[in-house]
């Protein structure tokens, strides 16, 4: 949140974009725009039709409106990750940003997704701002999943671990653009960044056992990594076999190791 003094300059509605954009300001309220448009609350939408036209603003929640940079005007807003943190702030939600979205910004992506799946402490609606698709869902146990800060243009972002983002990956087949590509973003994950055996052992209860197992034998399947801390957690568990893909039958070779049953190939690029 920006707070506008009484005595700073008021601005033109047709400048307020670049004024923004050149302090740094990577979101305004509807009350601060007023502020500093000199404008009552009430004509703001008004007053921003047409530079919210030209594109110069999104709104990507009500009553929250972020300036665009221009060479992000033609694509309708800026990506996803220059807008996250001022609309979950706006929303009051925690969150982070996961799944494939979390694995480009982790380097661990051959192309950057469409959509940007984003877990959240609460109900959060889908919405679509320019170019940029933000699903959202609701997490319990998100508060004990760790996550780090990414820097975008607009300020810092927050997004998934490597070991959270690869488990999400393993849990959410169908986020994930289906197994094969699950598998080979977790691997290239591994090989960009790596994966901590100790981290993945101690997130695993927060995680279904398929989930586990599955970043497990992909891991050691495709990469040199063995996952040691972690096999001795699926050993110790009572659990029948999981499947290697969630929507296929219970049959195939059953991998002991990881009590995993190998219900179908998995090609990784």
């Amino acid at each position: 949140m920006v707070i506008i003094s009484g005595d700073a300059p008021r601005v033109r509605t047709a400048q307020a974009a670049d004024w923004a954009l050149s302090r740094g300001v990577a979101s305004l309220t509807t009350a601060e725009l007023g502020d500093l448009l000199a404008a009552p609350v009430s004509q703001v939408p008004q007053r921003m039709a047409s530079p919210k036209r030209r594109g110069e603003w999104v709104t990507p929640g009500r009553g929250l409106w972020v300036p665009v940079p221009p060479e992000f005007r033609g694509w309708g807003g800026p990506p996803a990750s220059e807008i996250i943190a001022a609309l979950m702030s706006h929303l009051r939600a925690d969150y982070y940003i996961g799944w494939l979205a979390a694995a480009a910004a982790h380097g661990a992506a051959h192309q950057a997704p469409q959509v940007t799946h984003v877990a959240v402490s609460r109900l959060v609606r889908d919405r679509q701002v320019g170019r940029a698709v933000l699903r959202f869902h609701s997490r319990e146990n998100m508060h004990a999943l760790p996550v780090t800060k990414k820097m975008g243009r607009s300020g810092s972002y927050v997004v998934s671990t490597p070991e959270v983002t690869a488990l999400d990956l393993a849990s959410n087949i169908s986020l994930s653009g289906g197994l094969d590509n699950a598998a080979t973003v977790i691997a290239d994950l591994v090989d960009e960044v790596g994966l901590d055996d100790e981290i993945l052992a101690g997130l695993a209860h927060l995680f279904s056992d398929a989930a586990v197992r599955r970043v497990g034998w992909i891991v050691e399947r495709f990469t040199a990594q063995r996952l040691d801390v972690m096999a001795a957690y699926v050993e110790n568990r009572p659990c029948g076999p999981a499947r290697l893909h969630p929507a296929f039958s219970l049959t195939g070779d059953l991998d002991e190791r990881w009590r995993l049953r190998l219900n179908t190939a998995v090609e990784v690029e």
